[in-house]
């Protein structure tokens, strides 16, 4: 299969710009409570509004890609993206935001759907796994530099004494006392962007594999009886779960018990928690090339508990490093449940991908809970409940029974051949 080179770049950035547009929320949780006065329970809201849409949309997401195919399907993604960002930016209030929030997010869950199986034709199936390995670092790329994006914008907005173009437009549209606000206009502005490029790009056809399919009859039927597949799906769940749980209150955390702004150092270990996440995303697959997946998974587990305690109750200095090597000990996490999980159950993988993807609503949940558990007692104990979601991960590396293991070798000699 002849793979084309300008999609498969395109798609790369659909990578990059899901991911720039999905993890901005927890760097400005604090600013943003700030703004509306919000107490942790409600802050809590935000990433609930977000990720609640992945629930929502991931099935319908499939069903409407297979009827309208993959342009259509991008561009009213985008264009919801664009609706939410601008709705946020020119009406900056908490009811909007949560409202704006649900629309982004109903965009980049289409988005998820979408551009796999595009990736796989537009790169051909001999530089899938290659070209996967490629968007997933071009999505922790995004997540990595977006905190930065909201630091310099903090730092230069109705500030900086000599403003370029983007400061100076950004100057007569935002609030001196919204600085955050700045992001939205740039989310909005690439969304648009990227109506503009897809409507006029020609996509390849894609013709769905049997595990690519998302079927809400027979096969939904089928899946719901096994108990593995309600097993794995809880564990997206709390896998999704916690990676959002930290990311969304790292900052407000320091802020609260170190006195950090969260517009500078908050960002950075937050940005340095998604960057470490993307790196420990590479060691993981030469890791798992000589240990049982499973163990690989306990093994970073106990790394992710340990790193949350310190963090929690350690000085400042340790919570610094702690809390970006939670993300690095999390970043196998996603990868290693979801091969488990499709290696438990022998059909309907389509059906069986789209169930999991509602996992991702675990981001909504959990970080939801965090900040009502925070209102009752304190955000330093209420983060504790992210022990319960590590600890059904770890728990998977016990009961997992996978149908096939994955391949290892017995020396570096074998891993060359």
């Amino acid at each position: 299969m002849k793979s084309n080179t300008f999609i498969v770049i395109l798609i790369l950035f659909i990578f990059f710009v899901i991911s720039f547009l999905s993890n901005i929320l927890g760097p400005i949780i604090p600013d943003i409570s700030n703004s509306f006065n919000l107490s942790l329970g409600w802050a809590g809201f935000l990433p609930f509004a977000f990720f609640v849409s992945y629930a929502v949309a991931s099935i319908p997401s499939g069903i409407l890609v297979e009827k309208y195919r993959e342009k259509r399907v991008l561009l009213w993604a985008f264009g919801l993206a664009f609706i939410g960002a601008l709705l946020f930016a020119i009406t900056p209030t908490f009811t909007v935001a949560l409202i704006s929030l649900f629309i982004i997010g109903l965009g980049m869950a289409m988005l998820q759907v979408v551009i796999n199986p595009l990736l796989r034709v537009a790169g051909g199936e001999e530089n899938f796994a290659f070209n996967s390995v490629m968007g997933q670092l071009f999505f922790g790329g995004a997540s990595f530099l977006s905190p930065m994006l909201y630091s310099y914008f903090v730092a230069s907005v109705h500030t900086d004494p000599n403003p370029n173009f983007i400061i100076s437009t950004l100057n007569g549209l935002v609030p001196a006392n919204l600085k955050w606000v700045s992001v939205y206009w740039t989310f909005a502005i690439i969304a648009l962007l990227m109506v503009v490029i897809i409507w006029f790009v020609r996509f390849p056809e894609v013709v769905l594999k049997d595990d690519e399919r998302i079927d809400t009859g027979k096969a939904f039927s089928d899946l719901s009886g096994n108990k593995y597949v309600w097993l794995f799906f809880l564990g997206i769940f709390c896998y999704v779960g916690t990676e959002q749980g930290l990311a969304n209150w790292i900052s407000k955390f320091l802020q609260i018990y170190h006195n950090v702004d969260p517009a500078t150092l908050g960002a950075s270990v937050i940005s340095y928690f998604w960057g470490l996440l993307t790196i420990g995303c590479f060691l993981g697959l030469v890791l798992l090339k000589f240990f049982d997946s499973r163990r690989v998974l306990m093994m970073f587990t106990i790394g992710a508990i340990i790193s949350l305690l310190s963090g929690l109750f350690g000085p400042l200095n340790i919570a610094l490093i702690a809390f970006p090597a939670a993300g690095f000990f999390a970043s196998v996490m996603w990868s290693i449940v979801v091969s488990l999980a499709l290696n438990s159950v022998p059909y309907h993988h389509g059906t069986f991908s789209g169930i999991l993807c509602t996992g991702i609503a675990g981001g909504a949940v959990v970080p939801l809970i965090i900040g009502g558990l925070g209102e009752l007692f304190e955000l330093r104990f209420a983060m504790l409940f992210l022990l319960l979601t590590l600890g059904y991960i770890l728990s998977i590396g016990i009961w997992a029974k996978p149908l096939v293991n994955n391949a290892t070798v017995n020396s570096w000699k074998d891993l060359l051949k």
